[in-house]
């Protein structure tokens, strides 16, 4: 029953689809590479969901915005915090591709050039566009147009004017932003039913890896998961664990208090299965009711962190694989870019897949064929996303908390299981 059960899971078909494609690839080359069409359709039913599912979660988030202001200074507090944290991410993402180097040496850069030259663009080093003609790219012709050529600039800007718009509308605007709300939730609910078309996909993307770069890139995909966990260990020990040391309680006692909820998160590969358990064990921890209420879920919109590190650290792997180097400018951009791209869809399988997807689509210079790479790992992943989210939104409840003056250090250190550890002082 339980091998039954195991078999019939995505994790465990991704992982067949991907040794299966290793073995066709490695014995079957020219097979391997007919197959890349299995991986290039997964990937266009991607694409097909950026544009709706940024426009969507950009409105929710402005529409929680006008919410939170009402709030006052916990909503305000919560923000910047993960403003922060979030920025804190992206960069370590960012500099796990720059040290690790997963995709150096990878020799798609062949592959990366004629795609260049397919979609017109020149090989060679990323030059910053003029800032004059990037503004007006940012307006579409039509509204539709920016939804039809996937330009997600122009989706953002789509976002923000309805976003405000809705919040100038009263009564009205929230009854719209209610609907804008079950909507994006159809469109998320499309995303989970494309990932089911995770195997096939896999299947054919690793095919084609390995019957078209040989089995020298599974070393690479190897160091790109390794790269991945290694950041997300280092920013929860390091980085929460200094942020809880700060609020007054132990790291490692509070993993140990919500270990109940990792294990699920672990089986499911989705944080959002212990969302209600995860707030009854903060309240019990002594936050009130409206901080947790508030922070918590809020977090899976505004504090993705183990998604943050990944997209970073996807988009500069594939940079490395397609022999592309970023300017100064350009890094800024992505940074700036990831940070709004960052929000939503925490829960959602498959979200941080289009996260990535919707990145490459502001960069022209990485193909957005070069996803087929990710596709047979990324399923790999998505156990330590979940886990980081959310232990990161554990930690931040706690740390408003505490730094609302709602909870002492006392508290928490009594409450949590373990022997207490002496604390450094309060913030």
């Amino acid at each position: 029953m339980k091998w039954r059960r195991w078999s019939s899971s995505l994790y465990a078909q991704v992982l067949l689809a991907i040794l299966l494609g290793v073995l066709v690839g490695h014995f079957f080359p020219k097979t391997g590479i007919a197959l890349k069409p299995l991986g290039d359709a997964f990937i266009s039913l991607i694409q097909m969901m950026i544009g709706p599912v940024i426009f969507g979660v950009l409105v929710q988030g402005i529409a929680s915005m006008t919410d939170m202001k009402k709030l006052g200074r916990v909503g305000l507090k919560t923000l910047i915090y993960f403003g922060v944290v979030s920025a804190i991410t992206l960069i370590v993402g960012m500099l796990a591709a720059e040290l690790g180097h997963p995709g150096v040496g990878l020799s798609a850069t062949s592959a990366a050039v004629s795609a260049q030259q397919n979609l017109g663009i020149p090989a060679g080093p990323v030059r910053d566009p003029e800032v004059g003609g990037w503004l007006l790219d940012i307006i579409p012709k039509t509204f539709v147009g920016a939804f039809v050529h996937v330009n997600v600039l122009q989706v953002v800007l789509l976002a923000l004017l309805c976003g405000f718009a809705m919040a100038r509308m009263g009564e009205l605007g929230k009854r719209a932003g209610r609907a804008v709300g079950l909507v994006t939730k159809m469109f998320f609910g499309m995303v989970r039913l494309i990932v089911r078309l995770a195997p096939i996909g896999a299947f054919g993307a690793m095919a084609f890896t390995v019957g078209h770069y040989d089995l020298k890139s599974l070393a690479n995909l190897a160091k790109l998961v390794g790269a991945f966990y290694v950041a997300s260990l280092l920013f929860v020990v390091l980085i929460l664990g200094i942020i809880a040391r700060m609020a007054g309680f132990s790291l490692f006692r509070f993993v140990v208090y919500i270990k109940d909820e990792l294990l699920i998160v672990l089986g499911t590969s989705s944080s959002e299965t212990v969302i209600p358990d995860m707030i009854r064990k903060l309240e019990r921890l002594g936050a009130p009711g409206s901080t947790v209420g508030l922070v918590f879920p809020m977090g899976y919109s505004f504090n993705n962190a183990g998604a943050n590190i990944y997209m970073t650290l996807a988009v500069f792997f594939l940079a490395q694989a397609s022999g592309v180097h970023f300017s100064a400018g350009q890094v800024v951009r992505i940074l700036l870019f990831a940070m709004i791209a960052s929000t939503g869809g925490a829960g959602v399988p498959g979200g941080a897949f289009v996260k990535v997807a919707a990145i490459l689509s502001v960069i022209p210079e990485i193909p957005v064929t070069s996803l087929a790479l990710l596709l047979g790992v990324d399923k790999l992943m998505s156990e330590c996303r979940a886990l980081t989210n959310v232990m990161g939104n554990g930690v931040a409840t706690l740390a408003v908390s505490r730094w609302e003056g709602e909870l002492t250090a006392t508290q928490l250190r009594n409450s949590l299981p373990g022997e207490p550890a002496p604390f450094l002082g309060e913030i």
